[in-house]
């Protein structure tokens, strides 16, 4: 049995706060190993024993949601990023948009980030390869944003290796389409730098990678801090070879879910069944056995069929279910951190009065709240349960870096 000094979540927000810059002087060290993501986002689940991320984005939406100071505070952390990428002089950035452009937050969540990036001193345009979006003979599409305010997409031109819009060529892209559907491009014969890079996109990347990798971080970082690795992650497995519509490897999945529950020290949580590849909150289940699986009616195994841009899912994820402490006017909450250049920037509470405490929020009915780390940090962040979280996310930022890594 491991003898740890931090048993239990107390002992490990107490440690944090007293150890802050010891902490983050061994995450930039590890950090510095692996090339920095532009931005990312993690999900972060806060139970009465334990904190865990449950879910990484690399290609994050929802910068509408952080408050106006961790927007200006974002732009600082643009402006780093390409200091350090030595990317100064780039003047012009075209963002690469998704294609569902009926998603009017989407839209609001584009003009945001069009914001941050303009008060990082750049000219920004939005970009699409997507030509379904614009009608005949004409290369942009003027749209109006949930909060009423207008945007254009422009359909970009590559010549040469170049990317361009009309008379405009773009210095820099930053890639915000996660690929569930595969864009069709020679990547490696564009010459107009990109990132996050095109090539950890669905079709390529799995949740469970990630975790791996994260399983991998923690214990690295909790063995050099004599830290239990239970209070910082959720159990998981993976489980391939599925079919949910065929029932093709149900009776495997719940033979696993019921191994993964019999490991869990709190008997009463739910488990996550999420598929490997996707995002937007689809394809999950919360199921507590393994007969809830074999139990799946026609319409539960439907939705764990096919996601976003109808990507099948053939793999799951099974993840133990953190069941939240957190509230926001009685709904239940969890915390959502965005990162830019490897720095915790922004965030927000995903609360949702539909979902109890150990459901997933990330459904309809959610509402997203500020929380604003910015005025956290100007309150000595570091004594502040809170730092958790941002330790949290760096730790799996670090891994996010080695999975694309790995991938590229």
């Amino acid at each position: 049995m491991n003898d740890f000094k931090i048993n239990t979540k107390k002992e490990l927000e107490c440690f944090v706060g007293e150890n802050w810059n010891i902490l983050n002087d061994y995450l930039d060290k590890e950090q510095n190993k692996f090339p920095s993501l532009i931005y990312a986002s993690v999900d972060i689940r806060e139970s009465k024993h334990k904190f865990a991320p449950v879910d990484f984005n690399m290609y994050p939406a929802g910068f509408n949601n952080i408050c106006q100071f961790d927007r200006l505070s974002s732009a600082d952390h643009f402006t780093n990023y390409f200091k350090f990428e030595k990317h100064e002089n780039v003047k012009t950035i075209g963002v690469w948009v998704e294609s569902h452009t009926k998603n009017l937050f989407y839209l609001d969540h584009l003009n945001s980030l069009k914001y941050i990036l303009e008060k990082s001193g750049h000219k920004v345009f939005f970009i699409s390869h997507d030509e379904n979006l614009f009608p005949a003979e004409n290369h942009q599409i003027d749209l109006t944003s949930q909060s009423g305010d207008p945007i254009s997409i422009h359909q970009l031109n590559i010549k040469n290796g170049i990317v361009s819009i009309s008379e405009y060529e773009i210095d820099f892209i930053i890639l915000n389409n996660d690929q569930s559907k595969e864009i069709s491009i020679d990547w490696d014969n564009l010459s107009t730098p990109i990132a996050p890079s095109p090539k950890i996109g669905w079709f390529s990347r799995k949740k469970t990678t990630h975790f791996e990798f994260y399983h991998q971080v923690v214990e690295n970082f909790c063995q050099e801090f004599s830290i239990n690795p239970d209070l910082l992650e959720a159990k998981f497995k993976s489980v391939t070879n599925i079919d949910f519509i065929k029932k093709e490897g149900l009776e495997k999945l719940a033979q696993e879910v019921d191994s993964l529950k019999a490991s869990f020290s709190q008997q009463d949580a739910p488990i996550y069944v999420k598929a490997d590849s996707g995002t937007y909150g689809m394809g999950i289940s919360v199921v507590n056995s393994g007969q809830e699986i074999m139990d799946m009616n026609r319409k539960k195994r439907n939705k764990m069929d096919v996601g976003k841009n109808n990507l099948k899912f053939n793999a799951v994820l099974i993840q133990e279910g953190i069941e939240t402490v957190l509230k926001f006017d009685e709904a239940p909450a969890e915390v959502a951190i965005y990162m830019v250049n490897s720095v915790p920037t922004g965030g927000f509470l995903r609360t949702n009065s539909s979902r109890d405490s150990k459901g997933n929020l990330n459904a309809r009915g959610m509402v997203y709240q500020k929380y604003c780390i910015t005025e956290i940090k100007e309150l000595a962040d570091h004594k502040q349960k809170e730092a958790v979280y941002s330790i949290i996310a760096r730790l799996s930022h670090l891994a996010g870096q080695m999975e694309a890594s790995k991938l590229n």
